[in-house]
């Protein structure tokens, strides 16, 4: 069930992040954050009043706002980091965030068998190589590298604390509603404090029909990354968080390969090899 529910994770943030990445071709990306986010909201506090969520409230929540301050911190150094480039070493780069919930799991005792962390060596490296890390070409900016690595270790919080935000089906509706409900107000204060500076909130020409005609997509980013959070936390419950988190960064090999069928993107030699170790490590964590 463990190895199931990540790798449900790993499809759902790979296509999710495909799918930001092209809105955020046509729109601001804080936009294309707070209004998939916004609908997403919608959606569980919906699923919340239906399911008597509500009953679930208690301290464990925290943990939800916790994870709902970092994560639009994490996106916007992730921005900001693939704007200085080059993206082919900050994209890879932004996956070694899985350290911190294996970490975690390390420290509250898990001991995974000796098959259990040749794959995880073999999966980390195959998601690193997956990215298709540029070996040669322009330098690396050292601030690149360094909001690279807040927004890795900001996504991998994020994965740790969500996995404590809750302990029932109901208290997961809750908690992924409270850590969407703190991610709109925080992008959302980001968003307003950007418009202040000179910024844009809307494509150019402040055209709304882009908006209007892109609200699918931006449904599907916000819902896929919502019920992400929410596999990665079943899985990580129901089996060691060691092999919840790699199994569930396996996803920059949904990215690759959803680009390679849709924008007809090829991959490079070093991400195809990336690709194969990702999936030797999938074969080795789940023995």
């Amino acid at each position: 069930m463990t190895a199931l529910f990540a790798l449900a994770t790993s499809l759902l943030w790979g296509l999710a992040d495909f799918g930001g990445g092209l809105l955020t071709r046509r729109i601001p990306a804080l936009t294309v954050v707070v209004a998939s986010q916004t609908i997403a909201v919608v959606v569980l506090g919906a699923i919340v009043v239906a399911t008597g969520g509500w009953t679930e409230w208690g301290p464990q929540l925290w943990f939800a706002v916790a994870a709902g301050l970092v994560g639009p911190v994490a996106m916007l150094a992730f921005y900001k980091a693939l704007a200085l480039g080059p993206m082919g070493v900050v994209s890879p780069l932004g996956s070694l965030g899985v350290a911190v919930p294996v970490g975690v799991g390390l420290l509250l005792g898990e001991r995974p068998g000796l098959a259990q962390f040749a794959g995880i060596a073999v999966a980390v490296a195959g998601i690193v190589l997956a990215g298709g890390p540029e070996l040669r070409g322009a330098p690396v900016r050292r601030r690149a590298v360094l909001l690279t690595l807040v927004a890795a270790f900001g996504f991998g919080g994020v994965m740790a604390l969500i996995a404590e935000a809750s302990t029932t089906p109901t208290g997961l509706f809750l908690a992924l509603f409270v850590q969407r409900v703190t991610n709109v107000a925080a992008g959302g204060t980001a968003l307003y404090l950007s418009v202040r500076r000179g910024g844009r909130a809307l494509p150019e020409g402040s055209d709304l029909r882009i908006i209007q005609a892109s609200l699918p997509a931006l449904a599907f980013v916000g819902l896929a990354d919502v019920a992400a959070n929410g596999t990665y936390s079943v899985a990580a419950q129901n089996g060691p968080v060691t092999v919840a988190a790699v199994l569930s960064s396996v996803y920059p090999v949904v990215t690759a390969l959803a680009a390679r069928a849709v924008l007809d993107e090829r991959l490079r030699g070093i991400q195809a090899v990336g690709a194969g170790l990702a999936l030797a490590g999938t074969v080795l964590l789940a023995t």
